[in-house]
């Protein structure tokens, strides 16, 4: 008996310790310029080919894995974004830009098909299935919102079969509003629902109150050379929260100005007094805690995530002191700049960042301003900048302008500019060109290689990829003109008066060997495109003018075929006169019985 105990306590051990491997969960916070805090949420999970084909789900969410089997999906990708990444004050984008989306909701993925047709309809299957799913309105995604790129998109996961069969589509709505319909379904593919762990820090008021969040589901195939091939499904949820903004208290959610002596001023400025700040604009200023910042402690770990894997991380030099709630094991890391937290199971987790204190002979805020450098981690500067603007004016024709900018003083940065257009957008591909500033002409050596699919009215929408270099040290001004197409009026939305929006460009930067991934990928913000509107007033007010006009037409005609007209005098009297007569008649004829009665009995 006791060796059948100790076999058991053997394979549970062993179960979950096999269990956790494939399960982690982690937290990373980063301060930024300008009083606001990257939060990073990484939630990863691994699932055997074999056991997720005879449909064995363990950690990977079952209703997502139906779909992907059903509609023969490879690979995917899925972003809910919103706001703005502000790429001049916070450098460098997450992930490297591979977690991001640009405004709205985008998907792409590689499905397995014999033929393009029946990619399409397996596409179908799967936008509808996950808007179900989502609570979103990938539905949508139709043919007129849906290419087939050909040089932006690579493949994440490994793939050693053939690849003859893979098609990958791409679809984007950036009028999409992502709120916390779609984040419900995204915290219930997570083993713990959101119950414990650091999935309990995920507000909904806090969410979507930042000023740039973007919400990422990666599925893909990983084949390690000395295992069995998993498939793995990576959730990350991205945002940037404004601490002054978070640490408003909900119960006095209207901002105040803070009283003088708590503003944070550079008294560099020489025109600092005691009426006149300048705010100090750096991120060593930053003093909050974790219960202010997201509204609620982190309760415990989640229990099947893996043990090695730290929970939460905070990114900040070593100088800098952070409290923690008791029970927590802060451990450094040899970077220097970066320390993680081990939390006990069950127990509150609770962080402060007090402000730095000041050293002697310090006086004032401008002294706290300067030990910036030393007590935050300084953005990393981006490989490209990118800002995407329409020109020109009318309603007839109208341009696009993205200038791109090159930081790097001594590398050339090689990408590929992709843009999905509507298809009333239509594009003069011979106005396509690209200079460097200053100078006038166009430089066609900035432009190596344009892929270009035009527009079907009401069938499909524009596609132009292109495969660019620019110089170091350099601004490209890339511009194309385009023709506005006329809708009818039934294709206008409701407020047709605003506009249509217009996908972000999507940018991918390729890295310098031979395979040729991508390095570093980012989006541009998405446009408002104004079209012709016409007077939706007009069809009422037609429709109401033929009504009367037909009815007294068609009322005067009938009277004319229907009515018999005779002479007055020879018509029967109707109306309430000769009601009136026939009485009166009544009347009279009774008096003059009533009269000659009386004289008869005389």
């Amino acid at each position: 008996m006791r060796q059948l105990f100790s076999l058991l306590l053997l394979s549970l051990l062993s179960f979950v310790c096999s269990a956790s491997s494939d399960y982690h969960e982690q937290l990373v916070l980063r301060p930024l310029p300008l009083s606001a805090l990257l939060a990073s949420f990484d939630f990863r999970s691994n699932i055997t080919l074999s056991a997720f084909e005879t449909h064995n789900f363990r950690f990977f969410p079952r209703s997502l894995g139906q779909i992907l089997q059903y509609a023969n999906t490879r690979e995917l990708h899925l972003r809910f974004s919103l706001g703005r990444w502000d790429a001049e004050s916070w450098g460098a984008r997450p992930w490297d830009g591979a977690r991001e989306g640009g405004t709205g909701v985008e998907l792409w993925a590689w499905l397995e098909a014999e033929t393009d047709d029946e990619a399409d309809h397996k596409w179908l299957t799967l936008t509808n299935a996950l808007s179900g799913l989502f609570c979103a309105s990938l539905n949508f995604i139709d043919g007129t919102r849906t290419t087939r790129p050909v040089m932006s998109f690579q493949p994440e996961g490994d793939h050693p079969n053939s690849t003859e069969n893979m098609h990958l589509l791409y679809g984007v709505l950036p009028h999409e509003v992502v709120c916390t319909e779609n984040l419900t379904p995204f915290l219930k593919l997570l083993p713990c629902k959101g119950k414990v762990g650091i999935a309990t820090l995920l507000d909904g008021h806090k969410l979507f109150d930042a000023s740039w969040q973007s919400m990422a589901i990666d599925v893909r195939p990983i084949c390690p050379d000395d295992g069995e091939c998993v498939l793995q499904i990576e959730l990350t949820i991205d945002m940037v929260l404004d601490i002054e903004r978070s640490k408003r208290p909900r119960d006095n959610p209207i901002p105040r100005p803070l009283p003088s002596h708590e503003l944070m001023c550079d008294t560099s400025k020489p025109y600092h007094a005691d009426d006149t700040c300048f705010p100090a604009d750096y991120s060593a200023n930053q003093d909050w805690t974790l219960s202010q910042v997201f509204g609620r402690n982190m309760k415990g770990i989640c229990p099947l995530t893996d043990p090695a894997v730290p929970p939460v991380c905070l990114q900040v030099p070593h100088s800098r002191r952070v409290f923690v709630s008791s029970g927590v094991v802060e451990k450094k890391n040899a970077d220097g700049t970066s320390r993680c937290f081990e939390i006990s199971p069950k127990a509150d987790f609770e962080m402060i960042f007090p402000r730095p204190e000041k050293t002697d002979g310090e006086e004032g805020n401008a002294a706290q301003a300067e030990i910036a450098l030393a007590d935050v981690v300084k953005p990393e500067t981006p490989l490209l900048y990118a800002e995407r603007s329409f020109t020109g004016h009318g309603q007839e024709r109208g341009g696009v302008q993205t200038i791109l900018r090159n930081p790097s003083p001594d590398t050339e940065v090689e990408f590929i500019y992709m843009e999905s257009l509507p298809w009333f957008m239509r594009i003069y591909t011979h106005t396509i060109e690209a200079h460097v500033g200053g100078e006038s002409k166009s430089n066609g050596s900035l432009i190596e290689e344009i892929y270009y699919r035009p527009a079907l009215d009401r069938a499909r929408g524009t596609q132009l990829e292109m495969r660019m270099r620019i110089p170091p040290a350099a601004t490209v001004f890339l511009t194309y003109d385009f023709e506005k197409s006329i809708l009818r009026y039934t294709e206008y939305p409701p407020d047709a008066n605003r506009g249509f929006d217009v996908a972000a460009a999507v940018i991918t930067i390729l890295n310098r060997g031979e395979e040729r991934k991508a390095a570093y990928t980012l989006r541009t913000t998405s446009l408002l495109c104004s079209l012709p509107t016409p007077d939706f007033s007009m069809p009422y007010n037609v429709i109401i003018f033929t009504s009367t006009a037909i009815a007294l037409a068609f009322g005067g005609m009938f009277n004319i075929l229907v009515r018999r007209f005779v002479a007055a005098d020879e018509g029967p009297e109707a109306g309430l006169g000769k009601k009136l007569s026939a009485k009166l008649s009544k009347v009279l004829e009774r008096f003059r019985k009533k009269k000659t009665a009386v004289e008869e009995q005389k």
